[in-house]
């Protein structure tokens, strides 16, 4: 077997319908920095035609902002302007449909970060789940922010989470 070093994230591209909405909700919530822009690009800005190329024809001007997260992923913030951005009021969790779904954060105190999160325009749409065992100890919970954008919620980090169950791939190597 190949060993491949694993590549490391850079960051995840969240798309909102208010981009200066955003910025104010993700520093003040998950104390995220902003560390460049808000940018204005439009199809006549310097870099228009790599826009195009890359988000497709129907792209004609998006806002974006970079912001820094507490393990050195990016979060960049996306407003379509024109196309104005299609809205949706969905409660589900669109597991279902290809690409991300949500992003996950790990906080130790789960409660105080839902709370944080419903009093500043975003909901809590799951139960607070104990994961594993000890059960008392782990815990996790679904979120939305004002945005739509779904947020799981961890009280450790992901390996220690999921790294407890026996992988068949790993046992069968």
């Amino acid at each position: 077997m190949h060993f491949i070093c694993p590549k490391p994230l850079n960051h995840v591209g969240i798309c909102v319908s208010d981009l200066d909405g955003a910025i104010l909700w993700y520093q003040n919530v998950l104390g995220y920095r902003l560390f460049s822009g808000p940018f204005d690009l439009t199809l006549d800005s310097p870099i228009g035609e790599q826009i195009q190329d890359v988000l497709g024809d129907r792209c004609e001007h998006v806002r974006i902002a970079h912001l820094s997260t507490g393990g050195g992923v990016g979060i960049e913030l996306f407003q379509s302007v024109l196309p104005r951005p299609r809205l949706s009021k969905e409660d589900r969790v669109n597991f279902d449909l290809p690409g991300p779904f949500h992003i996950c954060v790990t906080d130790p105190n789960i409660e105080q970060l839902i709370t944080r999160i419903s009093e500043s325009g975003g909901v809590q749409i799951s139960k607070i789940w104990c994961d594993r065992p000890p059960f008392d100890k782990y815990k996790m919970v679904y979120c939305k922010d004002p945005f739509g954008t779904v947020i799981e919620i961890h009280t450790h980090s992901y390996e220690v989470v999921q790294g407890w169950r026996e992988s068949p791939a790993i046992v069968n190597l």
